[in-house]
């Protein structure tokens, strides 16, 4: 059975194995980052588990910003009760729960709960290679990001909350 959850401070082991296997040394967050993210954030950061087994995650701040700017790697305040832009910092899926459409179910958890709060956007970077995938989930690309994460090119993607 697979169940969508609140990250918890006992997670952090899984958590920390499933972002370096599916993030670069220098793009993976951190151990102490996650745990701030839980302890902070607890509101916008999901696990999927199947079976008891913690298979992905998705995890980001509220912001004033549309966009994601660098310093949120490393600074996170608690999310506003309601209003500002969703972030997602982190979408990764354990390579072996891949291609089941895990983080699409991500994705559409974390957009649910951010319309809840009413959050205006929900807004993320990502490399090149996954501006398609985002697109067939209803983002746009707002083009190339002054972000320079890990040395790497991020494009931002965006996508409305608001009822039209």
């Amino acid at each position: 059975m697979i169940t969508i959850r609140n990250a918890k401070a006992e997670d952090l082991p899984a958590l920390i194995a499933i972002e370096q296997l599916c993030f670069s040394p220098e793009e993976a967050a951190t151990p102490e980052a996650f745990e701030k993210r839980i302890r902070l954030i607890p509101d916008s950061f999901f696990v999927v588990e199947e079976d008891g087994v913690i298979a992905g995650l998705v995890n980001g701040p509220v912001t004033e910003s549309p966009f994601i700017t660098d310093d949120l790697f490393q600074e996170i305040k608690e999310n506003p009760a309601s209003g500002g832009h969703q972030t997602i910092l982190g979408l990764a899926v354990s390579p072996a729960f891949q291609k089941r459409g895990i983080a699409s179910m991500l994705l559409t958890h974390l957009e649910a709960s951010a319309r809840v709060a009413g959050r205006e956007t929900i807004t993320l970077t990502c490399k090149e290679n996954l501006i398609g995938y985002y697109e067939s989930h209803g983002y746009f690309n707002n083009g190339v990001s002054s972000s320079d994460h890990a040395g790497a090119i991020w494009y931002n993607m965006s996508k409305s909350l608001q009822l039209r």
